[in-house]
């Protein structure tokens, strides 16, 4: 009887048998959080999901928020989210453990969010510029036929 050992998450996988790692949910990714974490968690959705039409969806080991590209993302870990904004500028603030640029135009900031009394001002208007600046299906079919 034939099968592999998938290289992804090492399980055996028998000849024939369905299996597909890389899918997960949201709740999958929550499921395990603190009281505190859950909470924060909740917070921060409804403040990203609050800015508008959008998509939500988990991607391996985050939470993606994605208008016309990719504004911000989610990385839940054991004692904090890491959340990650794309922003056209570099924030100089406490909150903020790193900025890397990603792009010509775009730096990712890193920061992490261990309480939902966190998930405010400034944070969450680093989040609505964020959003601002991914644009929305239309705004990136109009920038690509300018261009």
């Amino acid at each position: 009887m034939g099968g592999h050992e998938c290289y992804h998450c090492k399980q055996w996988v028998e000849e024939g048998e369905p299996h597909d790692c890389w899918t997960t949910t949201e709740a999958a990714l929550t499921a395990d959080l603190s009281e505190d974490l859950r909470d924060a968690w909740e917070r921060l959705r409804e403040a990203a999901t609050e800015f508008g039409d959008q998509r939500v969806y988990a991607s391996h080991r985050s939470i993606m928020f994605s208008r016309g590209s990719c504004y911000c993302f989610v990385r839940p870990k054991r004692t904090f989210l890491e959340l990650n904004v794309f922003l056209g500028r570099t924030v100089d603030a406490p909150q903020v453990r790193r900025v890397d640029r990603v792009s010509k135009a775009k730096l990712r900031h890193t920061i992490p969010i261990r309480h939902r009394d966190e998930v405010e001002p400034p944070v969450t208007d680093w989040l609505a510029e964020a959003y601002a600046l991914s644009g929305g299906p239309a705004a990136s079919r109009a920038a690509a036929t300018r261009a």
